[in-house]
């Protein structure tokens, strides 16, 4: 069983900023991608920025140059730092990781349960 745990949200003004955090645990062998998905209200869960375990990262346009996707490989864990933030950033903030886990050593996404982030104007 693999469990991931968000934390850090919060209510932040316009131009503030906040650091996000997850950390995966349970019967790991190792963590592939990590990402971080945000859903606000009335609209789909999307990609904001992803990061391989070798570290290389993708950003969705509207995080670009603003967040920074980070990970301990050692420690099965990935940030989010997120500056500059607008309202249009509010939403639930979702973990997600590809990890080989169990007996099986299968590979399987697992999501965390998400972390609420408001941006007041």
């Amino acid at each position: 069983q693999v469990q991931l745990a968000e934390s850090g949200g919060g209510l932040v003004q316009t131009g503030g900023s906040l650091r996000l955090s997850c950390a995966a645990s349970g019967s790991i062998f190792e963590v592939q991608n990590m990402a971080w998905y945000r859903q606000a209200p009335g609209r789909e869960r999307a990609l904001v920025a992803i990061i391989n375990n070798l570290g290389s990262t993708n950003y969705a346009n509207s995080a670009k140059g603003r967040f920074t996707i980070s990970r301990d490989n050692a420690k099965n864990t990935v940030d989010l730092q997120m500056n500059s933030l607008t309202p249009e950033d509010t939403a639930v903030y979702y973990c997600y990781g590809e990890v080989i886990a169990g007996e099986g050593l299968s590979l399987r996404g697992y999501w965390g349960q998400g972390t609420q982030v408001t941006v007041s104007s």
